[in-house]
C-alpha cells in the first residue's frame, strides 16, 4: 500500500514548480511565504494583545524558515503561560496557541505581590484574591510544588485554605478561611493531611479552632 506523501516534501515541490514555472517580469513567489497575520490566542484579549506585540517582529519573514525555537525563547519569557503550540499555517499565517496557567498561591517578594502559577512562575499581582491562599513565610517554590501535590492526593479541600504559613524548619501551618488553624508535621504530611480531614469533618470537632498534630500519634484540639 503506497506511503502517504509528507505535507512538506509536496509544499516544496509545489513551490519549485511555481518557481520554475513563473518565474519572469511579471509573476513571482518573492514574499508569497512572508508572515502577513500573526495570531494569538487563550491568555485572554488583553494579554493576547501584549504578547502579539511582541511577535510582530516576526511579521514579513519566511514562514518556511522560520525557527521556532527563536519563538519559544520569546513565548517562554511570559509567565502567564502554562503551554503552548506554534502552527504554520500556509501561506503567511503564524498562530500561538496558549493555556493560561492556574493561579495556585499568593506571595510578597521584595514588597510586591505575586502570584503563584502552577507553571512555578511568579505573576506580577494587580490585586489580591480572597479564593487563593496567601502565603507567608520564605518559600522554595519547588517545595511549595510538592506540598501542593501531596495536598491535591488527600482528601483535603484545597479551597478552603485562606492562609499558608511556612516556617525554616521546613513545615506547615494552614488557616481555613472559617479560622480554623492546622498545625502540620515536617514529616508524614499526607498521613497528617488526612487526619485533619476527618477531624475537620467530625461533628464532634464544629468548635475546634487550632488542630495540632506535629507529634506523631498525637492530636491536641483548643476551642
Amino acid at each position: 500500500m503506497p506511503q502517504p506523501i509528507n505535507k512538506k516534501i509536496f509544499l516544496y515541490f509545489f513551490l519549485f514548480i511555481l518557481f520554475t514555472t513563473f518565474n519572469n517580469k511579471n509573476m513571482t513567489l518573492e514574499g508569497l511565504t512572508d508572515i502577513k497575520t500573526i495570531k494569538v490566542t487563550g491568555l485572554g484579549t488583553e494579554n493576547d494583545y501584549e504578547l502579539l506585540k511582541k511577535l510582530e517582529k516576526y511579521k514579513f519573514k519566511n514562514l518556511l524558515i522560520i525557527d521556532k525555537q527563536e519563538i519559544s525563547k520569546l513565548v517562554e519569557k511570559n509567565n502567564l503561560i502554562e503551554k503552548y503550540t506554534i502552527l504554520k499555517r500556509y501561506p503567511s499565517t503564524l498562530e500561538l496557541n496558549a493555556k493560561k496557567t492556574n493561579f495556585i498561591a499568593q506571595v510578597n517578594k521584595g514588597n510586591s505581590n505575586y502570584y503563584l502559577g502552577s507553571n512555578g512562575k511568579l505573576i506580577k499581582a494587580e490585586k489580591k484574591y480572597e479564593n487563593i491562599p496567601f502565603i507567608f513565610g520564605k518559600i522554595d517554590i519547588e517545595d511549595f510544588l510538592n506540598f501542593l501535590e501531596i495536598m491535591n492526593n488527600s482528601k483535603f479541600n484545597y479551597t478552603i485554605i485562606k492562609n499558608l504559613y511556612y516556617f525554616p524548619s521546613g513545615r506547615w501551618d494552614i488557616e481555613t478561611h472559617n479560622g480554623i488553624l492546622i498545625k502540620l508535621p515536617k514529616k508524614n504530611l499526607e498521613n497528617s493531611i488526612n487526619l485533619s480531614f476527618l477531624i475537620l469533618n467530625n461533628d464532634n470537632f464544629k468548635k475546634v479552632k487550632m488542630i495540632d498534630i506535629r507529634q506523631q500519634n498525637q492530636v491536641i484540639t483548643n476551642e
